[in-house]
């Protein structure tokens, strides 16, 4: 009965893993593709947004598979919660927890769920066991660390990038029959006379 619980696991949680990494890089299942992926990472300060997209997207496309395989654990369940680390940290980061609020509440079940795996192993119905692939504790710790590294470097990164990002500091522009000021963000032309920078 445990290896069949831990078909089931894989075979949901990897499937819908690995279809989240199609709609990046593919567009499949209604998805965004790679550009609108690229995008979506440059606003989270990972830049160039491509190379990290494309990173991101066969991660969860690859570890998704290999996670429904039962294949080369824990190699899926690591590449799919690097992703699933930097998702909670960036795109859902000061948020409610719950799905609803645009909280992180997915992706911390899809870790859970992913570290369960790693922990538990594939179990017998896997291609793992089928196959009689196991890998040594070495390569496992050798691989946590460097899934762990990236991703921390990354999530660093764009910290860095995005507190670097410039950002024009509004205007005010003085009422003009003595009422109250009004913020612009626009650039002002050095001719209108009645313009007043905050910090001057």
């Amino acid at each position: 009965m445990r290896s069949l619980a831990l078909l089931i696991l894989r075979l949901t949680v990897g499937s819908l893993i690995a279809g989240h990494g199609a709609q990046k890089l593919f567009g499949s299942f209604q998805g965004p593709g790679i550009e609108q992926a690229s995008g979506m990472m440059e606003s989270l300060g990972y830049r160039p947004g491509r190379p990290w997209a494309m990173a991101a997207s066969w991660s969860e496309l690859g570890g998704g598979i290999l996670t429904a395989l039962g294949l080369l654990n824990p190699l899926g369940p690591l590449c799919a919660m690097c992703v699933m680390v930097t998702a909670t940290f960036k795109a859902h980061a000061g948020k409610p927890v719950w799905v609803t609020h645009g909280g992180a509440e997915l992706p911390l079940t899809n870790m859970a769920a992913a570290s369960a795996i790693t922990l538990a192993g594939p179990g017998n119905i896997s291609m793992d066991r089928l196959l009689g692939i196991k890998l040594p504790w070495w390569f496992n710790v050798l691989a946590f660390g460097t899934a762990a590294a990236v991703t921390y470097a990354g999530i660093e990164s764009s910290n860095r990038a995005q507190q670097a990002q410039p950002q024009s500091p509004p205007s005010r522009i003085a009422a003009p029959s003595g009422g109250e000021a009004h913020l612009q963000t626009e650039a002002v032309r050095p001719e209108q006379p009645h313009v007043v920078t905050e910090g001057s």
